[in-house]
């Protein structure tokens, strides 16, 4: 059985990664590690845990070594908008933390790295609707500028040292276990729990801004299934596209209201609104598609209605948080 350690387990794709992880590799093979102190996150009291800073290289090689790790989710980062409020800090732990894994990875036989990039990586200067996967990336932000760079180093160390690294570009990941992290896109999870705690939300984007997301359980079966794909078949191996949906936050708040009538939504676009701006407003994934499989199961009217029933029951279970962005 593969032994895999996961960064950034605490946040929120790592928090439901991990747990579908350990449901496939067993508990005990599933290493969670991130900043917070073991004990902190739920992914930390269903398996093994670590704190580790991916900042430290001999952190990493250290927990490498000690789980006897085969296979690595690397989804440790500084996300868009916490990004800008402290760019060099958010250089230090993506690219830093990446080439830190992958150096890692290299010299310890670990034979197959995963790492998220991110629709940031597009800009401008992107074509916006169906944004190709092979097309110009010119990011305004310090986090797209990781992501692209990131991009690049993985396709390297894959080139030069053989290392089987692969990855998709996310768009806005919406989930019910954990809060996320500092994104553009945080809005579309805050708009939930708002609702469900019966508060009033106020959007940092405009009602018109349309932005691809995807449905947690998507999201996870995106990264699973292509570290399972036959790698003969993969002409990109890193970054591929994927599309479930595309919405913008009044139509996402309008789906809401239709479960929770008495919902109220205003807008009052900040500075995120430019970053939202800068990024696809659709993706083409025909080439993860065509080469292995990815077909997503939610758009915009099942995933509001899942999320819905999966945060009432944690509402009923007193498990809700009341934060939001």
């Amino acid at each position: 059985m593969d032994r895999v350690l996961v960064t950034g387990a605490f946040g929120q794709i790592g928090t439901e990664l991990t747990r579908a992880l350990r449901a496939r590799h067993g508990h005990d093979n599933v290493l969670a590690t991130g900043r917070l102190s073991p004990g902190s996150g739920s992914s930390s009291r269903t398996g093994p845990s670590a704190c580790v800073d991916v900042t430290r290289p001999e952190a990493i090689v250290d927990a490498i070594r000690a789980h006897e790790t085969d296979i690595i989710y690397h989804l440790a980062a500084r996300l868009s908008a916490v990004g800008e409020d402290d760019p060099q800090l958010a250089w230090s732990v993506n690219m830093g933390g990446l080439y830190n894994v992958l150096e890692a990875a290299r010299l310890n036989g670990v034979r197959q790295v995963f790492w998220p990039s991110s629709i940031a990586a597009f800009g401008p200067g992107s074509p916006t609707v169906q944004t190709p996967q092979d097309t110009v990336m010119r990011p305004t932000t310090i986090y797209g500028v990781t992501k692209v760079a990131g991009e690049l180093l993985c396709d390297y160390y894959a080139n030069r040292y053989e290392l089987d690294v692969r990855g998709v570009r996310y768009p806005g990941v919406i989930g019910s276990d954990a809060l996320p992290g500092g994104g553009t896109t945080d809005y579309a999870v805050a708009m939930f729990y708002a609702a469900l705690t019966q508060q009033p939300y106020t959007c940092f984007v405009r009602s018109d801004t349309v932005l691809p997301m995807v449905y947690m359980p998507d999201c996870i079966t995106a990264a699973m299934s292509l570290m399972q794909a036959d790698g003969a078949r993969l002409r990109h191996r890193n970054a591929f596209n994927i599309a479930a949906m595309s919405f913008s936050a009044g139509d996402l708040a309008s789906e809401i209201q239709k479960h929770v009538p008495e919902f109220e939504c205003r807008f009052v676009p900040d500075a995120r609104q430019a970053i939202a701006d800068s990024w696809p407003r659709s993706l083409d994934d025909t080439a993860a598609r065509e080469e292995w499989g990815w077909q997503p199961a939610f758009g915009l009217e099942a995933m509001t209605a899942d999320m819905l029933d999966r945060l009432r029951a944690r509402q009923a279970a007193g498990t809700l948080s009341s934060e939001r962005s």
